[in-house]
């Protein structure tokens, strides 16, 4: 052969072996996954819930290593890593996942799960043996602790272990869940985990990794055990917070110098601090309030603390020596309820670095106006003065953290100015006056708003509505004025206007809002007739409580079974308030379609017409308050099926007719019907009945709301009759034969009837005559 021919064949067998090594290569990527692992993923997956289809390439990949959260070694294809944390799935867990050969990192926290199934231990099989991480935190929408297990033996064989969560797993049958945990561990998180056994006998535990340690939310309900302080020398996280711990803070605590993270706070320890808290060097977080701690700190406590940055004093009875001067910097200081007044602490002027300051109901009363609005203004995250006696007009002051909270004081003039980044916003209980400054308008980020019982004038909703974000507006209790806009925040939940002067009507969109729970429009000088449109408010709706993007924090007035009382916003009640104003017209059937409502007042009104009887559907209403309108017609009979209502009054109306009989509406007293001139039944006077023929048909002539149609039975009768008579005397005169036929008939009758008299009454009188002629004799007649 010659050369050129030699060369064509050689690119020719180097094209052949490319085209091959292209295909194996393209078929082995396809197919890297080890077959016996994406069985076992795919075991897994049958168990699971998917809402949101967040796992669709697990049915349209076939390479399980492509599948969502699967991670996969780049040489041996075996899945060594599976995350699929906030996903929003549900179901059921298989821990067969620990099956998986070469997994070390497994993740499923932040879903839905309800049940944890965990395979069986067959012939002394360890599974999970490479495993590290392991991350079960599950959330808990009723914080219920849906999930449990009832044994965690499992966990020896995982013999590598380092990192467990398993936030929110009931395990309160687990007595020895403490000698379950492999010595490997050096993150132990059992958070709200409902254990009730701490073993405070036991001296000592395998756990010489740990570094850290979080049993927060538990019910131990004892003291520290012994084996608490003979852990690892590098515990540097200590989470113990809402355990109903007992007694004095052991000093030996302490000697864990290591030590950069301590929350005993939510127990109930007592006594004083030990000195020994100042050995905790290298602590950056100390939290112990909300318990039951005195006396006074001093330099000793934390004269060596130069890393402080969190410091948690809530809730305790702890003074502080007016001359101290700490030596560390605080980010973020809470001392909420620890009676500090009534002057402001002098040594918090010396904290520059402060992004958070909470002294809520800390009595304050005095403070040096120019140092302490100077720190206030310097504080960008969170600041809580509420429930103090702090005066001062504040209306040149910049605030310019995200969270502020300066409600119950005593601050004077115009609104403060706001930083643009603001987020949520309570002055309420407050005499500030004036209106909103328009610099407000620049608060694109606004959540909440409570500006409730101040002297604020002036159209504020304007100056409000631009907001897309915000959730919460309570202006209760104000002069504003104006009509309410159409244009209000999609996402608002909480819309109080109560006890002001807006005026006009009822925008229909307000009922549009989705995530609307509670609106109150009461006592105001609104008019008009209620939207009739199809009231698209989702959340009176469907039974549906969301877990909430923002922290709706805060206070309200309640008014609701005839009271009123201060309560918490609660995302799980639905109000409708719209009392005390001039809103004319009928009530709309659709505003009854709000099934999940527990409140409605719609008392003190002009409103006509008839109850709709669809309310009959408001089967969660436990307060229902229609007085004083112009109300009339009968009560729904439906309205007995109302089983969760417990306040009623429909007094000052013009309802007529008897009150349904039921247990549910007779169990009301009378001052719930009074005021209706008409109405009759229990518990007012006894409706007064007559029989009348009609009563059997009656009975038979129901409209279909249920109740007894008289115009429509009187209406039948009477065409009936003009038919027949109609029928009977028109053909009589339009038919000659019919009318001759008809005239020898009632001859014939009336013939027949004559002798039949005639001969009755001869009989009679042969008879009977001699006896009637001796009674009259007698005076018998």
């Amino acid at each position: 052969m010659t050369f050129i021919s030699q060369f064509s064949v050689l690119l020719l067998l180097l094209y052949y072996a490319f085209t091959f090594q292209k295909i194996v290569c393209n078929n082995l990527s396809q197919l890297r996954c080890n077959e016996k692992d994406r069985q076992t993923l795919q075991m897994f997956k049958e168990g699971v819930l998917d809402p949101s289809n967040n796992l669709v390439t697990w049915s349209t990949e076939q390479d399980c290593c492509e599948w969502k959260g699967v991670h996969c070694d780049n040489t041996t294809s075996r899945v060594t890593k599976l995350d699929l944390s906030q996903q929003f799935l549900g179901g059921e867990i298989k821990l067969s996942l620990l099956e998986l050969q070469f997994l070390y990192h497994l993740n499923l926290s932040h879903n839905y799960f309800n049940v944890i199934r965990i395979p069986p231990i067959q012939n002394g099989v360890i599974f999970g043996s490479n495993l590290h991480y392991l991350d079960l935190f599950m959330l808990d929408l009723s914080f219920k602790n849906d999930i449990s297990m009832d044994s965690l033996d499992w966990l020896s064989q995982l013999s590598s272990l380092k990192y467990l969560d398993l936030y929110g797993i009931d395990l309160h049958e687990e007595a020895n869940w403490l000698l379950a945990m492999p010595p490997s561990l050096s993150d132990l998180h059992l958070s709200h985990c409902q254990l009730t056994t701490m073993s405070p006998s036991l001296k000592h535990v395998n756990l010489t990794s740990l570094v850290t340690l979080d049993l927060s939310g538990n019910h131990f309900n004892s003291e520290l055990p012994h084996w608490l302080f003979n852990l690892s020398r590098d515990v540097s996280y200590l989470k113990l917070k809402d355990n109903s711990f007992y007694g004095e803070i052991p000093s030996s605590l302490f000697n864990y110098q290591n030590l950069e993270y301590l929350d005993l706070s939510g127990n109930m320890f007592s006594g004083s601090v030990p000195f020994t808290l100042g050995n905790l060097t290298y602590l950056v977080v100390l939290k112990i309030g909300y318990n039951s701690f005195s006396g006074t700190i001093f330099d000793l406590h934390f004269s060596r603390l130069h890393n402080l940055q969190v410091l948690h004093l809530s809730n305790t009875r702890f003074h502080f020596n007016p001359e101290w001067i700490p030596l560390f910097q605080l980010k973020r200081l809470y001392l909420d309820d620890t009676n500090q007044g009534p002057q402001f602490p002098p040594w918090i002027y010396t904290q520059k670095s402060l992004s958070t300051l909470y002294m809520s109901s800390s009595k304050i009363s005095f403070v040096e106006e120019e140092k302490f609005w100077g720190l206030i203004a310097g504080i960008d995250e969170g600041i809580d003065l509420s429930n103090n006696s702090i005066s001062g007009d504040i209306s040149n002051v910049l605030l310019n953290s995200k969270y502020i909270w300066l409600s119950h004081n005593n601050f004077t003039g115009t609104l403060p100015h706001l930083s643009p980044e603001v987020e949520y916003v309570d002055l309420s209980h407050n005499s500030f006056t004036g209106s909103i400054p328009h610099s407000w308008k620049d608060l694109k980020h606004l959540l909440f708003i409570s500006l409730w019982n101040n002297n604020l004038f002036g159209e504020v909703l304007e100056n409000l509505s631009w907001s897309t974000y915000l959730l919460v507006i309570n202006l209760e209790k104000n002069e504003f004025s104006g009509n309410i806009p159409n244009n209000m925040s999609k996402n608002l939940e909480v819309v109080i206007l109560r006890s002001n002067k807006f005026q006009g009507s009822i925008p229909s969109q307000i009922f549009l809002l989705s995530s609307l729970i509670h609106l109150d429009l009461a006592h105001n000088k609104l008019s008009g007739s209620m939207p009739h449109i199809l009231y698209n408010t989702t959340e009176m709706i469907t039974h549906y409580y969301p877990v909430p993007l923002f922290n709706l924090d805060g206070n309200i007035y309640l008014y609701a079974k005839g009271r009123v009382y201060e309560s918490r916003l609660d995302l799980s009640r639905r109000t409708v308030d719209l009392s005390a104003n001039k809103i004319s017209g009928e009530i709309p059937s659709e505003l009854f379609r709000l099934i999940e409502v527990q409140t409605l007042n719609l008392s003190y009104n002009h409103l006509t017409g008839t109850i709709p009887k669809t309310i009959g559907g408001m089967k969660n209403l436990e307060s229902l308050d229609l007085s004083n309108n112009k109300l009339f017609g009968e009560i729904p009979q439906n309205m007995v099926a109302l089983s969760f209502l417990s306040y009623l009054n429909l007094s000052c109306n013009n309802f007529s007719g008897q009150i349904p009989i039921g247990t549910q509406l007779q169990s009301f007293g009378v001052s719930s019907y009074n005021g209706n001139p008409t109405l009759c039944g229990a518990p007012l006077s006894k409706c007064n009945v007559k029989k009348n023929p009609f009563n059997t048909i009656q009975q038979h002539t129901i409209n279909e709301g249920g109740e007894f149609d008289k115009e429509s039975l009187y209406l039948g009768m009477g065409v009936g009759f003009a038919v027949g008579f109609c029928g009977l005397f028109g053909s009589l005169l339009i038919f000659r034969k019919w009318r001759h036929k008809y005239y020898r008939l009632i001859n014939r009758v009336y013939d027949q009837l004559y002798v039949t008299y005639m001969l009755n009454f001869n009989n009679i009188l042969s008879t009977e005559a001699p006896q009637l002629v001796q009674a009259r004799s007698v005076g018998d007649l």
